[in-house]
């Protein structure tokens, strides 16, 4: 039971969302880190994002019996009672809630309740099941953690902060399009009109090369702006690039199946790289004076 109610939480989600919360928050330290800020921002947001996963299996939990990689999950499998689970995400939400606004500031904690709304008040209750758009709408949420940990340093929504918000934006619609393509035959199943399945593969590669050119353009404004250093320019320029070859030739000889899950992985890395290097490479202040 305690490793269904862990499960539930999406920890791989969570996990994620606090490495990109951590690029973020290093990237608007620039080197001057406040512990105790720190962790409220990473424990508050985490708590969060993993009451608005509970939420998110709780509403799928229909959908999540027709397809493979989700019928296993604890509410589509009835091992959580769905009761249960609401009063898990509530518990979880009202404890990020508190440590956020008790430990970061009003414009931190607005901006992951805005994230936690956009999932799933937008998405997973309307959009997902009802517009191809959804990934659209739905990359805003992704967003959020970054966003708002670099606000809970600085207090206020800075060209930095926009710049953070479009890089994480960007990048999470092609890593999405590629599950969407990987797992093609689920989504189909269970009737989403995701975008694969509503204009198709090639519809769907022309508008990942589009976003994957963005997601870089985006992230060397950074360095363009003065944020981060040479060694992030270079690190996040050559991963875009090669993400943008190899969704430009295409599946080719391999499957599509294959093709996909090599891009999915191709994104994960670039995220992981950006974050660290985001939180290594950024800029020092300038002295005052």
């Amino acid at each position: 039971m305690l490793k269904d109610y862990v499960i539930v939480a999406k920890p791989w989600i969570v996990f994620a969302n606090i490495l990109s919360a951590c690029g973020g928050f290093f990237l608007a330290a620039r080197g001057q880190v406040d512990p105790a800020l720190l962790g409220a921002v990473l424990f508050g947001t985490s708590a969060v994002v993993a009451s608005a996963c509970v939420c998110n299996n709780y509403i799928d939990r229909d959908i999540d019996t027709l397809m493979e990689r989700t019928r296993r999950r604890p509410l589509a499998r009835q091992a959580i009672a769905p009761a249960s689970s609401l009063l898990y995400a509530l518990a979880l939400g009202l404890l990020g809630v508190a440590v956020l606004l008790l430990g970061t500031n009003l414009l931190a904690l607005a901006i992951v309740l805005a994230g936690f709304g956009v999932y799933v008040g937008v998405y997973s209750l309307y959009l997902k099941r009802n517009s191809a758009s959804s990934t659209l709408v739905g990359s805003l949420a992704g967003a959020a953690p970054p966003l708002a940990a670099y606000c809970a340093v600085t207090g206020r929504l800075d060209p930095g902060g926009l710049i953070v918000l479009a890089i994480f934006s960007l990048w999470q619609i092609p890593h999405s399009y590629a599950i969407t393509i990987y797992r093609l035959s689920d989504y189909a199943a269970a009737g989403l009109p995701v975008m694969p399945v509503k204009h198709g593969v090639s519809a769907t590669r022309k508008d990942m090369l589009v976003h994957i050119f963005a997601f870089a353009l985006a992230a060397q404004a950074l360095p363009v702006c003065g944020y981060v250093g040479s060694a992030y320019a270079v690190a996040v320029l050559g991963l875009s690039l090669y993400w943008f070859f190899i969704a430009w030739t295409g599946p080719q000889a391999q499957t599509e199946v294959l093709w996909a899950r090599k891009l999915y992985r191709i994104s994960i890395l670039a995220i992981i790289v950006l974050s660290v290097m985001m939180s290594l490479d950024y800029a020092a202040p300038v002295p005052a004076g």
